[in-house]
């Protein structure tokens, strides 16, 4: 209770109240800035940037003295000097790109280190402290690095809605970008002095180190939860602005360093969003995976008892034997089977149900047009895809399984000689597979009574025979009774037939 009281005492005193604005101003500016850090894969010139403002700031110390306004001067002119030179070697010199980046934040903070080093050294009574520096000093923030920091802030968030579109562009499609006439050089350097302003305006907060996870870290959560930008560049602000908020009622709540408290803050949300987001959470994965294994499983399971019925040994010994899991997980899936009408039992004898015939035929159709198409298409022998036709047997949508059907002409038997199963509600032999000059006659039991109609309203009839004459890409011509009729190809793929010759 006593830490509570001193919390809410230490909040009503200025110092407390310009840390905590200072503290979530940088949050969100480095959450949304972060995102297109993050999604151009700039992370590492990110942390260099961070580091190698230093020798600006030592510059501006030495030539003007203790100045805000100098400090972020000389800041963002080393951090535009630093990204000239890192795109330089880059582009003109035989490097690795992140060497490159290495190369130059390292020289440029070095000299930062050993300037400082100097000015402490020389006697004039002057210390700068690296540590508040590299860490951050939230608590010491003036009304001047409070100004400075919230002008940065609303430069940095209007110049992204300003830009929008450049930096989306050329962030995702920097080839197309160019030919609008997009320059996307001048948007990345842009983005540099964007980047070079943010640090800046953290100095105090977090410190050059601490940054970096700043723009990275809520960028990073926002990505798990999220696929569209405006969303992500939503959600990273407020994942910067309450890391920000959280991590600095830490710090004073325990008496520790408030950038590190703000960074570890910003860090634990991250895992949360790893291992709890809707769509990527390792946890939901992992529950959609079990789901998925048992869906798999329960398939199988009702394929094989297909089979075995055909053969007229469907047992719960014999289903055993074809299964790759064991005897509980069994009964378990012939439970939800009964459950759903699929299937009855009579003691150790199965009986499949008509509906679970046609969903177990469906199944055996999938797996048999996949092994056709892997074949056919693919070029596989036929020792090689029984075991990838079983793994994705259980992902073909019924829209892709009608497209590869299509695609194959409407085969009827496997490479293995098996027949495929027609799909419920189609015609065993439809129309549109009969050959050119093929003769056939129009079958007595069609799909229903509406393809019934449309074939009476085309003057043909039940047993009346025909040949197919021309096949276009919109219809099918067939030649009955001396009358040529135009067949629109959709109907074609209705009508049952049955072949003469």
């Amino acid at each position: 209770m006593e830490q509570f009281t001193y919390f809410w005492e230490a909040f009503q005193d200025p110092w407390a109240q310009r840390a905590l604005i200072a503290s979530c101003l940088v949050g969100l500016m480095c959450g949304v800035l972060g995102c297109f850090i993050v999604l151009r894969n700039m992370a590492l010139i990110g942390d260099a940037l961070a580091h190698a403002i230093l020798p600006g700031v030592v510059f501006a110390f030495v030539v003007v003295g203790q100045s805000v306004l100098a400090f972020f001067t000389g800041a963002v002119l080393a951090g535009l000097v630093t990204a000239i030179a890192i795109t330089w070697i880059q582009h003109n010199v035989r490097t690795k790109n992140d060497a490159a980046i290495g190369i130059v934040f390292t020289a440029m903070f070095s000299i930062g280190v050993m300037g400082i080093s100097a000015i402490s050294r020389s006697g004039s009574g002057v210390h700068l402290d690296l540590k508040d520096f590299l860490f951050g000093n939230v608590l010491g923030v003036s009304n001047e690095d409070l100004y400075l920091t919230t002008g940065i802030t609303i430069y940095v968030l209007f110049s992204i809605i300003a830009f929008y579109r450049y930096l989306f562009v050329t962030t995702f499609q920097p080839v197309i970008a160019e030919t609008m006439g997009i320059s996307v050089n001048t948007v990345h350097y842009f983005l540099m002095l964007l980047l070079s302003v943010a640090v800046v305006a953290s100095l105090q907060t977090v410190g050059v180190i601490l940054v970096v996870a700043m723009l990275i870290t809520p960028a990073s959560t926002a990505l798990l939860l999220s696929d569209r930008l405006p969303w992500v560049l939503f959600i990273s602000g407020i994942v910067g602005l309450i890391s920000a908020i959280i991590g600095l009622t830490l710090a004073i709540l325990i008496g520790t360093t408030p950038g590190p408290a703000i960074a570890v803050t910003a860090t634990l949300i991250y895992f949360l969003a790893v291992f709890f987001s809707p769509k990527k959470g390792l946890v939901i994965n992992y529950f959609r995976k079990r789901k998925q294994q048992q869906k798999i499983q329960l398939e199988d399971t009702l394929k094989q008892a297909f089979r075995l019925s055909e053969q007229g040994e469907l047992t719960i010994d014999n289903l055993l034997a074809k299964l790759w899991f064991g005897k509980s997980t069994l009964n378990k899936h012939l439970s939800t089977l009964r459950s759903k009408a699929y299937m009855e039992q009579n003691k150790s004898e199965l009986i499949l149900t008509q509906s679970g015939k046609d969903v177990a035929n469906k199944l055996v159709r999938a797996h048999r047009l996949w092994e056709t198409y892997l074949v056919n298409k693919i070029g596989l022998s036929e020792e090689q895809i029984h075991e990838e036709a079983e793994r994705y047997e259980h992902l073909l949508t019924d829209e892709l399984l009608d497209e590869v059907d299509q695609t194959l002409g409407f085969p009827t038997t496997d490479p293995h000689g098996s027949p495929i199963p027609s799909k419920k509600g189609r015609p065993l032999f439809p129309l549109i597979k009969l050959e050119v000059f093929k003769n056939a006659k129009i079958a007595q039991k069609q799909m229903s009574e509406q393809i019934t109609v449309k074939l009476w309203e085309l003057g043909l009839l039940p047993n009346m025979t025909f040949s197919v004459q021309k096949v276009e890409q919109d219809f099918i011509e067939i030649r009955s009774e001396n009358k040529h009729i135009k067949i629109p190809q959709e109907l074609a793929r209705k009508i049952n037939i049955e072949t003469l010759n």
